[in-house]
């Protein structure tokens, strides 16, 4: 049974491993632990099986500017990296995960999240093209793969414009 809880001290190794083994490389771990040094992960959650962590999924804060100025009356938050180990891909753990991070972030009163992600995944949680709200990637991705998802209906009418994500997403 797979179990999804906030991340605790003694599974940094394991989320370590899930990013490398899931990504193939360590890019995203040493992201994950840039940002949970400099106090920029929102959340870390971990899924666990037979007390070992099998999944994990990040939130950190982006900022949306508009006309060159940060919009600071939007809580939005970046989804990413999200892994799971390859061989229990496809199994609902991921799935499990962003569940979880929805349900938080509606809790907490989160106006939107976007994800830099799989076009075929993330739509099955309601995510859509961010273009259709108005915003945009400060990276040179295709449309498709970069998804909003509203947290409350209407959060985002009257937004626009670029998304940041935290800085780094660039040192790695």
């Amino acid at each position: 049974m797979t179990t999804v809880r906030f991340e605790i001290p003694g599974d940094v190794a394991g989320i370590r491993l899930v990013n490398e083994l899931a990504f193939g490389s360590p890019a995203e771990a040493e992201l994950v632990e840039l940002l949970r040094a400099r106090g920029m992960a929102t959340h870390s959650l971990v899924a666990e099986e037979d007390n070992r962590v099998v999944g994990h999924l990040l939130l950190s804060p982006v900022t949306i500017e508009s006309g060159g100025a940060a919009d600071s009356t939007l809580s939005a938050l970046g989804l990413g990296p999200m892994a799971v180990l390859p061989e229990l891909q496809r199994r609902g753990i991921g799935s499990a995960l962003i569940k979880t991070a929805l349900d938080k972030c509606r809790n907490e009163g989160r106006d939107c999240l976007v994800v830099l992600g799989h076009a075929e995944y993330y739509p099955r949680f309601g995510f859509i093209p961010a273009s259709r709200f108005g915003l945009r990637c400060e990276y040179d991705v295709p449309d498709e793969v970069f998804m909003a998802i509203e947290l409350r209906e209407g959060a985002l009418a009257g937004h626009s414009g670029l998304v940041r994500y935290q800085p780094e997403f660039n040192e790695v």
